[in-house]
C-alpha cells in the first residue's frame, strides 16, 4: 500500500522550501519500494535452451554415377583410366618402377595390378599405378571398391584419392584421402586415412580394422564424402569419421575435385619398414569393381 504514490506535477508552487520535502520523501519511498520488489526473491526466468545440434542425412543416390566393372578382358578402359609412370620413389622412397600397360590386365571380371621382381630402367621391381585423373574427377560422393589385397612383406597396396587441381597448393596442402592401405608386414590390418596441411604422414587422421582374410578374400572398401564430413567403411562397418570443422583449408581441403588411384607400391618409408621379402613375387592387387554414387544431401 505504501508503495502506491500519487503522481506529482513539479509546479512552481511545489518547489518552495515547504513543499519540496514531501517530494523528496516520495522519490525515496518509490525507490525503496522498487528495490524491495527486485530483491523479493522472485527468480529470473531461465535462459532459453540451446538449439539442437545440426544433423545430416548423409544421403547418396542409389543409382551408380560412374563405375568400372572390369567385365571386358584385355587392357583397362582408357576412357576411364590412365597411368602414373616412373621410378622416382614417389615421395615415399618406394622401390618400384610404375609402367604403362606392362603390369596390369583385365580378365575374368577383375583388374589385376601385378608387382614383379625384375630389373627395369634402374629399378629392381615393377608395378602399376592406375589413375582416373581428368577422366573421373568428383567433389563429394560415395566411392566403393571391392578388392583382394596382395600378401607379403614389403608390399604396400593402396586405393586412394588425390586432388585433381591442387587449388590449395602441393601436397599435403590440397589433401589426400586413403580409402584403403595395407602394409605386408602388418598382415590383415587395413587402414583408412586422411591427410591435410594440419595433419599428414604418420600424423594423418584415420582408423583401421583387422580382417582375418584381407589377402584371401574380396572386401568392400568405401568412402562417404559430404560437405560436412568424411566417413570410412570396410564391408559397411564404419571405422572412421571426420567432421568438417568449418575452418580454413588446413583442416578441410576436401571441397575440390579429387580422382581415384589404385596401385601396389614395393618398399618405401612405410611399406618397407621391415624390408622386402623377394620370395613373394609376383604379387597382385585384384579389383572386382570401382563404383561412384552421387552425393545428394
Amino acid at each position: 500500500m505504501w508503495c502506491m504514490l500519487r503522481n506529482y506535477s513539479l509546479t512552481f508552487e511545489m518547489l518552495n522550501p515547504k513543499s519540496i520535502l514531501p517530494v523528496l520523501l516520495g522519490v525515496l519511498l518509490l525507490y525503496s519500494c522498487s528495490k524491495n520488489k527486485s530483491d523479493s526473491g522472485t527468480p529470473n526466468p531461465p535462459p532459453p535452451p540451446p538449439p539442437p545440434p545440426v544433423t545430416h542425412e548423409w544421403k547418396f543416390d542409389s543409382l551408380i554415377l560412374w563405375s568400372d566393372e572390369f567385365s571386358i578382358d584385355g587392357t583397362v578402359d582408357f576412357n576411364k583410366w590412365g597411368y602414373d609412370v616412373g621410378g622416382n620413389g614417389w615421395g615415399n622412397n618406394e622401390l618400384e618402377y610404375y609402367t604403362s600397360g606392362l603390369n596390369d590386365s583385365v580378365k575374368n571380371g577383375a583388374l589385376y595390378i601385378i608387382a614383379r621382381k625384375e630389373n627395369y630402367l634402374g629399378r629392381i621391381y615393377t608395378s602399376a599405378r592406375i589413375v582416373s585423373k581428368n577422366k573421373g574427377d568428383w567433389t563429394y560422393g560415395r566411392f566403393e571398391i571391392k578388392a583382394k589385397l596382395p600378401e607379403g612383406r614389403g608390399t604396400w597396396p593402396a586405393i586412394w584419392m588425390l586432388p585433381t587441381d591442387n587449388i590449395y597448393g602441393i601436397w599435403p596442402r590440397s589433401g589426400e584421402i586413403d580409402i584403403m592401405e595395407h602394409v605386408g608386414f602388418d598382415l590383415n590390418n587395413v587402414h583408412f586415412t586422411l591427410h591435410a596441411n594440419a595433419f599428414y604422414g604418420a600424423n594423418g587422421k584415420g582408423g583401421s580394422k583387422i580382417l582375418t582374410d584381407a589377402t584371401d578374400a574380396f572386401h568392400r572398401y568405401r568412402l562417404d564424402w559430404a560437405p560436412y564430413g568424411i566417413r570410412g567403411f570396410i564391408d559397411d562397418d564404419m571405422i572412421f569419421e571426420y567432421l568438417n570443422p568449418g575452418l580454413a583449408f588446413d583442416t578441410w581441403p576436401y571441397d575440390k575435385k579429387f580422382h581415384l588411384l589404385m596401385n601396389v607400391a614395393i618398399g618405401g618409408s612405410w611399406g618397407g619398414a621391415q624390408g622386402v621379402d623377394d620370395s613373394i613375387f609376383p604379387v597382385m592387387l585384384q579389383i572386382d569393381y570401382a563404383r561412384v554414387y552421387k552425393f545428394e544431401k
